[in-house]
């Protein structure tokens, strides 16, 4: 419908949460225009991202290279999904977790705490944000044996650390590789 009535000439406006190119509505916009050869002028504007939001609340967790990885397999099947969240542990990123649990989508976020301790010790720093941002934020710290502890739903961001992440004055950082 939005296409529809930009390409009368009407000015339209799709709003996302955070990014629009993060999970958002940009790239299904644009999946569509390509798949139509339509015309229609499209401006992204970006916005700041859950992920970044979250990693400035809980400090500077995603300081080295990290990856995010939606939970949602609605859209992804399950089998990518694990072999995703495998790899990047494998590969010793810090970890983003995006929709991480819904009300129909409960068994997620336990099979990927068990993934996740396959390679990472228990004791692993993990930052929990729930809405970032807006009103009722909550902002925890904890360890990857223990994260289940705390309440989880689509609007939380988990941050999984890597083997260089640390705690300190209730900030959660992983180190850049400067030497100091």
């Amino acid at each position: 419908m939005a296409l529809e009535e930009a390409a009368k000439g009407k000015v339209v406006s799709l709003v996302s949460s955070g990014d629009p190119g993060v999970y958002g509505m940009a790239g299904l916009t644009l999946e569509l225009v390509s798949s139509t050869g339509s015309a229609v002028p499209i401006e992204v504007i970006p916005g700041v991202p859950a992920s970044y939001a979250a990693s400035a609340l809980l400090g500077a967790p995603l300081a080295h290279d990290h990856a995010i990885i939606s939970l949602s397999d609605l859209l992804t099947p399950w089998e990518l999904i694990e072999k995703r969240l495998r790899l990047a542990a494998q590969g010793d990123f810090s970890i983003v977790l995006y929709n991480p649990k819904s009300s129909q989508r409960t068994w997620q976020i336990e099979k990927t705490q068990q993934i996740l301790l396959e390679y990472h010790p228990p004791t692993l720093p993990v930052g929990i944000v729930k809405d970032a941002g807006r009103p009722g934020q909550a902002v925890s710290i904890t360890t990857l044996d223990k994260m289940l502890e705390f309440p989880i739903d689509m609007t939380t961001t988990i941050i999984v650390g890597n083997s260089t992440t640390f705690v300190h004055n209730g900030f959660m950082a992983t180190k850049r590789g400067y030497r100091l």
